[in-house]
């Protein structure tokens, strides 16, 4: 893992009461934060799509509070399902995303493909389709406003 261009193991060697060292531990909490809030497994699927259609309302008024959905949830989210990788920010991209979204008339959309690309790990091409765009820009601006 990356922050400012610098790896993990240069931070676990610096004086832990710099300021530096503190910011990077901030940073590193935060996205650790953010990854845990993307993780979904099977059982949490399969849950809100119980909730949702009203099925774990019905079982729960003929079976009780104890039905057993809680087990089979915890047993359902140990299979692991594939996720997406998302890579941190490189100082430069991360002084441009900062420079782009503050700019609202910015029209350097050209820049986000490849940032996009090697942070969410997908092979996007600069294209001047609106909705595409604006999905890139929102998923990096959401991507932005979690780091904040």
């Amino acid at each position: 893992m990356k922050y400012k261009g610098k790896t993990s193991e240069y931070y676990d060697g610096l004086d832990k009461r710099t300021r530096e060292y503190k910011n990077y531990k901030e940073w590193k909490a935060k996205f650790e934060a953010t990854q845990k809030e993307n993780e979904v497994g099977l059982g949490d699927i399969v849950e809100r799509i119980t909730e949702a259609t009203g099925i774990k309302q019905v079982v729960k008024s003929v079976f009780g509070d104890d039905c057993g959905c809680d087990e089979r949830k915890e047993k359902l989210n140990k299979i692991k399902l594939p996720q997406k990788v998302v890579n941190c920010p490189t100082e430069d991209e991360w002084n441009y995303l900062i420079d782009f979204f503050n700019d609202e008339r910015s029209s350097k959309v050209r820049q986000l493909f490849p940032i996009y690309n090697r942070i969410f790990g997908t092979n996007q091409h600069n294209t001047r389709c609106s909705s595409c765009v604006n999905k890139v820009k929102s998923a990096l601006n959401k991507l932005i406003n979690s780091y904040k």
